[in-house]
């Protein structure tokens, strides 16, 4: 399911065109993290309106502070950092219980081109249970899961996002899957590739 990935050089130019007011900069960047940080938000908070919110935040906000932006700012870490403090400052904000919403959505691609209608119900039934054992999973792993199995950050990069230590980081990613996995076991669904290549 891997995120794709952009390499420093061009992380590089486009830092610099942001810091230069550089409008297809911005529609660049825009156009490759959207989806990765609308479904970061989306599986961070469970709710569709909540993220639509803080993803249009996240983007205003680039607008703000892009101009005075490090030369050297890791782009990847810089957005899924603002993203994630919109969503830390709107739970404080509403007082809002870390728990499932019964609502949630299948955001977990299964990634088979044409499946048979057989194919189609399995993989529907295998992403829902997914979705529900991601969205029960305590906030910290959750968000751990999120940014390094499913973002494709490095553990590194995940803990700036986060705020703590990069082996904190890599016990919290470790810790995440086995609680991912156990609860998969229970519902007999088995742990994706991409969940057990995780790098660490």
């Amino acid at each position: 399911m891997g995120a794709v990935v952009i390499d420093r050089e061009t992380e590089l130019q486009l830092v610099a065109g942001i810091r230069a007011g550089d409008a297809a900069a911005f529609e660049s960047i825009h156009e490759q993290f959207n989806p990765r940080l609308y479904n970061f938000l989306a599986r961070l908070s469970n709710r569709r309106d909540v993220a639509e919110d803080l993803l249009e935040e996240t983007w205003l906000r680039l607008v703000v502070h892009g101009p005075r932006l490090r030369p050297d700012t890791r782009l990847t870490a810089w957005l899924f950092t603002v993203a994630r403090n919109l969503y830390v400052s709107y739970c404080r904000s509403r007082a809002i219980e870390d728990t499932y919403a019964p609502g949630m959505f299948g955001l977990w691609p299964c990634g088979r081109p044409e499946p048979s209608p057989l194919q189609a119900a399995e993989a529907e039934e295998t992403e829902r249970r997914i979705a529900e054992a991601l969205a029960a999973l305590p906030a910290i792993y959750r968000e751990a899961l999120l940014l390094v199995a499913v973002e494709g950050l490095q553990p590194s990069d995940a803990a700036t996002v986060c705020g703590i230590a990069p082996a904190a980081m890599r016990q919290r990613v470790s810790r995440a899957r086995a609680l991912l996995s156990a609860r998969l076991a229970d519902a007999e669904v088995l742990l994706p590739v991409t969940l057990k290549e995780l790098p660490i």
